[in-house]
């Protein structure tokens, strides 16, 4: 299916785009952008936060957790709805809303208020995540054309993570509230753009109705999934109420997935994960988004609480990876049409590892330009060739009425993926921690968390090179011929 913004032509990366096709593609790259810099930003404000509002470790902790529940818990929901409903009109309302949560968080003077402002902006990025990245898959057509923007659309993913630390870094000397206020505007002249640039997309009307079971069940597992692990490293992993909790979602997706098998109309269409191609991606995208959370989480700890570095000194020390990321990201797509995505990937997993890795070298005293650069250097490498890649993989192929659901599973994947292995490494270090907290005995106790973070980055690299072993599948698209409006077949890789 083409859209009405393109004009029949041949699969070519010199396809020249239209005024409104780039301006309807940097409306979505700003949504992308600005969800990747509140992320960001909130994680370098948290200790002025904490001070200014009187909150405790674990209060501060629900403000990165409040998003990621609100987040991960609707994306499945998020996904299926743009799908039903629209998915500009989905796209649109969610952006309003997070630009109203954007201004109430940063007018807040309680803990409490923050943190549902945060649960708030992260429901509101459930729906716009999936939304904006189907209307990408649905605009431009599966090949080089696809590859390109998703290689956009992922750039200003990282190019909105570096500048959210730098910006935060900046803004914090002065206010904490700056950098929750600092989204709002940006939103709205995106939101603003969007009513006039992005395509009108038919509502889906052979639906066979509303999934409406599916829609709670699968709602309600997620969010208890996130809130377990979530609140595991503080009340106990073997503690009964956690154990509860998972044998809680157990059941849940049981119920959800027998719910599925007999619906008309399924939340997730279950025959899309027997593709190899897409259970890799979803597997991938879990390891990849999980090593690095919990990565920056230690890393900003090492920096700032055993080094005494500020919070500018440590967005800085992040800078090289988003900034090689924000260079090189645009010409994966290139890349991609060449040798494919799950290369790509494996190469980038492979980088990964040896990134985390060379981090284990740390000490008291290193030489950021011998010790710790590398590994960002490694590290921002490795993102810009697997996130745009994980994103082509996972909606190649996929019929355009169910971009949003494989958009929304695939965000699933990264934010359930991001939880549970924050949670795990929380874990790891918490269980290490020394009872006389000398600073080597600090950094000491980060190491086992580091060696946990560099093993899921290897395990995302194993379960990639599975997809190597056997020949690429050789997927076909239609794309149309410049001369005519005849459509030929291509083969595109995978």
């Amino acid at each position: 299916m083409t859209s009405p913004l393109t004009t029949p032509a041949a699969p070519s990366s010199a396809v020249r785009w239209t005024p409104r096709l780039w301006g309807t593609l940097l409306v979505l790259c700003a949504a992308m952008f600005l969800d990747a810099l509140d992320v960001s930003m909130v994680g370098v404000a948290l200790p002025s936060i904490g001070s200014d509002l009187d909150l405790s470790t674990s209060a501060l902790q629900w403000i990165v957790s409040g998003y990621i529940l609100g987040y991960g818990g609707l994306l499945l929901l998020g996904g299926r709805t743009a799908d039903l409903l629209g998915r500009r009109q989905v796209f649109l309302v969610a952006l309003g809303v997070f630009a109203l949560a954007s201004l109430l968080g940063g007018l807040v003077d309680s803990g409490p208020l923050l943190i549902a402002s945060r649960f708030i902006k992260g429901l509101s990025a459930a729906f716009t995540a999936p939304a904006g990245l189907s209307i990408i898959t649905t605009t431009f057509a599966e090949g080089p054309l696809r590859n390109r923007a998703l290689s956009i659309y992922t750039t200003c993913a990282a190019t909105g993570f570096s500048m959210g630390l730098v910006l935060s870094g900046l803004l914090t000397e002065a206010s904490w509230r700056l950098t929750m206020l600092l989204p709002a505007p940006i939103a709205l002249i995106a939101l603003v753009a969007g009513l006039k640039l992005l395509p009108r997309s038919e509502r889906e009307n052979d639906h066979n109705g509303y999934d409406i079971p599916g829609a709670v069940i699968g709602t309600a597992s997620m969010l208890l999934l996130v809130f377990t692990v979530v609140q595991a490293p503080q009340v106990g992993w073997a503690s009964a109420r956690t154990l509860l909790s998972f044998l809680g979602v157990a059941a849940l997706l049981t119920v959800f997935v027998l719910v599925e098998r007999r619906s008309p109309g399924p939340l997730i269409r279950l025959g899309v994960l027997r593709s190899g191609s897409q259970i890799r991606a979803q597997l991938g995208a879990m390891a990849f988004f999980g090593s690095y959370v919990g990565f920056q989480f230690l890393v900003t700890l090492y920096m700032q609480s055993l080094l005494g570095w500020s919070a500018l000194h440590t967005a800085l020390a992040f800078l090289p990876a988003g900034a090689l990321v924000a260079v090189s990201s645009t010409k994966v797509g290139s890349i991609v049409d060449r040798f494919g995505t799950q290369r790509l990937i494996a190469a980038g997993f492979a980088l990964m590892v040896v990134g985390y890795a060379l981090f284990l070298r740390v000490n008291l005293d290193p030489v950021y330009a011998a010790v710790i650069l590398p590994s960002m250097l490694l590290i921002g490498a490795a993102c810009a060739l697997v996130f745009p890649s994980l994103n082509i993989q996972a909606t190649n192929g996929v019929e355009d009425h169910e971009q949003g659901m494989v958009s929304g599973l695939l965000n699933t994947s990264v934010q359930v993926g991001g939880a549970i292995f924050l949670a795990v490494v929380t874990a790891v270090v918490t269980a290490g921690a020394p009872e006389h907290a000398t600073p080597q005995a600090v950094l000491d106790s980060y190491r086992p968390g580091l060696v946990v973070v560099t093993g899921i980055a290897l395990a995302g690299l194993l379960i990639t090179l599975t997809g190597l072993r056997t020949p690429r599948a050789q997927q076909s698209v239609v794309v149309a011929k410049s001369t005519s409006l005849e459509a030929e077949r291509v083969s595109v890789r995978d």
